[in-house]
């Protein structure tokens, strides 16, 4: 199996894992973070990757878009981590828009490749995702809900990169008296 083959089969693998454990509603986010220059085996932002980017997307946006979840594909801090959404997850979620174009060096390969594969892209300042794939270590965390609760897959990795998940949950409130409700944990 060649590297680009490789790539989409373990991003999908990924993928598939955290939706098997992270009770998402149709219509919710998923933020992806990504370094293609780590997929590949380099330091984050040397290496711009158009075509490891489009391979993870194969993997990944089919997986999502039959979920009914909305995809958030995480710009780099030269765009201030802006994300690309589906102009549908705008007016659903009431994100806040902002004005730029991802490119490879300026909002990353993978942010780049979204904007390119969606139905109606657009880019936000930030969203509360409900679950979120960081592949290789590009901070995705601000973007997701307040609680969020590591998910440890089978594969920690997506190439060279480590992969560091994780769905959320909402938060606790009461005290030693509270009862919870298990299907939100």
């Amino acid at each position: 199996m060649d590297f680009l083959e490789q790539t989409r089969t373990q991003a999908a693998a990924a993928l598939l894992q955290l939706l098997d454990v992270a009770k998402l509603q149709k219509g919710d986010l998923m933020v992806v973070g990504c370094s293609t220059s780590e997929v590949a085996g380099h330091t984050i932002g040397t290496h711009p990757g158009p075509q490891v980017a489009d391979a993870l997307l194969k993997g990944m946006l089919p997986l999502l878009q039959n979920a009914g979840l909305y995809l958030a594909a995480q710009c780099c801090e030269h765009l201030g981590r802006a994300l690309v959404v589906e102009e549908a997850a705008l007016q659903r979620w009431g994100l806040v828009q902002v004005n730029a174009v991802p490119q490879p060096k300026a909002g990353g390969s993978f942010a780049t490749a979204a904007y390119a594969a969606l139905r109606a892209p657009v880019l936000v300042a930030n969203v509360q995702a409900a679950a979120g794939l960081d592949i290789g270590h590009t901070l995705i965390g601000m973007h997701l809900r307040a609680v969020a609760v590591p998910v440890r897959l089978a594969q920690s990795t997506i190439g060279a990169a480590p992969v560091v998940v994780a769905r959320t949950r909402p938060p606790f409130v009461g005290g030693a008296r509270a009862v919870y409700n298990e299907a939100l944990l």
